[in-house]
């Protein structure tokens, strides 16, 4: 019997325009399996999807780099792992010197940073429920409790996303994950920002087995998460070598696909 479900939102629980179906909604509140949202997102972009499902368990943002619970009294932030100043500096260094035309942003846990309107920002800012800051990113950086939980970069050319992704990859000793989670998009969390970890958490926090817990992914910052439990679920729309990693294959995100992995794979008796 499955004791908990953990899901990715963008191209998973959320259709191609980014709002949860009525059908999924209903699915996940009638089958009264605790839910816990997991994914790249920042929690500004998660709340709207939390009260339409009424979440109360713990949520996982930033790939990961933060755990929070949603509470009558706003965010309780149960565990984090922002990015090291040096991290950051060195993405930025390299962004500037080598691929000064992708799109970039900062995010902390309340506020989404930028330091122009590009293809990207306007391209990321039509699924947003929120506004960017526009920012001077060295003066930024220069606040003592600032804390940087995801950098977002955002690119239309497939050749310059693979070259910033290997290039990127590279700064080991900045102590960064990097993780392309969609066709255009590459961010980039602390090392221990992990969707595994995330649900590692969870899992201790309930005492729960592996075989208690089932998960629903599309993309490859999915995989990690994806083997931390006993019955992963992936979507017909998946990433390419991702549904190698699936138990079973659900309907594509369009079609309501998370509502009827539960109905199909997680509640028949």
């Amino acid at each position: 019997m499955i004791k908990h479900i953990f899901s990715d939102m963008d191209g998973t629980l959320l259709q191609s325009n980014c709002k949860i179906s009525e059908n999924n909604v209903k699915t996940i509140k009638d089958s009264q399996i605790p839910f816990t949202l997991v994914s790249a997102r920042s929690p500004l972009e998660m709340i709207e999807t939390i009260d339409s499902l009424d979440l109360r368990e713990p949520q996982i943002a930033f790939n990961g780099g933060l755990i929070f619970q949603q509470t009558a009294r706003g965010k309780k932030v149960l565990q984090e792992s922002p990015i090291s100043l040096d991290g950051i500096k060195q993405v930025l260094s390299v962004l500037k010197k080598e691929f000064p035309d992708v799109s970039c942003s900062l995010y902390d846990l309340d506020h989404w940073y930028i330091e122009k309107i590009d293809k990207g920002i306007e391209y990321e800012a039509q699924v947003c429920d929120f506004d960017p800051i526009i920012v001077d990113f060295v003066s930024l950086l220069k606040q003592a409790d600032l804390k940087i939980f995801k950098i977002m970069l955002i690119s239309f050319d497939a050749q310059e996303m693979k070259m910033l992704n290997e290039k990127l990859k590279q700064l080991n000793e900045a102590d960064l994950n990097v993780t392309q989670s969609a066709e255009n998009y590459l961010e980039i969390t602390d090392h221990l920002a992990k969707k595994s970890r995330g649900v590692q958490y969870i899992q201790e926090l309930e005492s729960l087995a592996k075989e208690d817990l089932a998960a629903f992914g599309d993309g490859y910052n999915d995989l990690v998460m994806l083997e931390q439990v006993g019955t992963p679920i992936v979507m017909d729309n998946a990433l390419p070598g991702v549904k190698d990693y699936a138990k079973f294959v659900t309907k594509d995100n369009d079609h309501d696909g998370l509502a009827y992995g539960i109905q199909t794979y997680l509640t028949t008796k």
